[in-house]
């Protein structure tokens, strides 16, 4: 017999995402990971960047999983279902994929704590509000918003892992230097693989038509967004010679 809906904790917890995206946005700061570790947290204890990436992303996918695990066996079974499947396809990815290939700095382990936390609360929220809270009409896969959002979120995936690959060119295995990307969406903007997981997640919170979706959507617009401000902000001090035309995120405008 499944769970009956409990609405409270699932308003409880998208305001929550909301209330830390717009926290993340009045502080301003940048997060202390990656090329700010050493400035912000210079005595901070540390893991390599592979496990620490291995282990904060794994609740995100290893949740909504052990959700979808539970629902009878079908390609093409309920709207929520399939939704959940994108969403685990992501941090699959995340988890398994992009963890494994990093070439990142030495992550800190009190930030690896905080994402853990927050990673698997989100895939708790996600999973849970999906599974036993979501109702979609029998028709919902030929709605404009599930196609529009599907199609967003693919394109977003795409551009988030070829981002993500040109980053990892620009380093020998071993390196800590940085170099200016180029290629991709990085002609137009600094924050390339930023903006393409922000599309994600928005395409997802359109598909789902859902306040879990649009909370995590709105925190990821929140997180990323002015995480790719500091990056451009970086670019532009460290190389003379960084393109004037480059914007932060949005191209041609931010």
């Amino acid at each position: 017999m499944p769970l009956p809906c409990q609405q409270s904790p699932v308003l409880a917890g998208s305001a929550t995402l909301a209330a830390l995206g717009a926290l993340v946005l009045y502080l301003a700061k940048p997060s202390g990971y990656g090329k700010y570790s050493e400035s912000l947290l210079p005595t901070a204890t540390r893991l390599p960047s592979r496990a620490a990436w291995f282990l904060q992303e794994l609740p995100s996918f290893a949740v909504p999983a052990g959700f979808l695990a539970r629902q009878p066996r079908s390609l093409f079974g309920q709207p929520a279902t399939v939704l959940l499947g994108l969403f685990c396809a992501h941090y699959f990815h995340r988890t398994f994929v992009y963890s494994l290939l990093t070439r990142g700095r030495p992550f800190p382990v009190a930030f690896l704590v905080r994402g853990f936390v927050f990673c698997t609360g989100n895939g708790l929220l996600q999973g849970y509000y999906l599974i036993y809270c979501a109702e979609y009409p029998s028709e919902w896969y030929t709605d404009g918003r599930f196609r529009l959002g599907v199609f967003l979120f693919i394109l977003g995936m795409g551009v988030n892992i070829h981002s993500d690959y040109i980053l990892r060119q620009l380093r020998k295995p071993g390196e800590v230097i940085y170099r200016i990307p180029q290629g991709g969406l990085f002609t137009y903007v600094s924050g390339a693989n930023f903006l393409g997981e922000i599309t994600e997640w928005i395409g997802y919170a359109l598909a789902s038509w859902s306040l879990p979706a649009l909370g995590f959507a709105f925190f990821s617009l929140c997180f990323l967004g002015l995480r790719a401000f500091h990056h451009h902000r970086f670019y532009l001090k460290m190389f003379e010679d960084y393109p004037k035309s480059r914007k932060a995120l949005i191209p041609f405008i931010f």
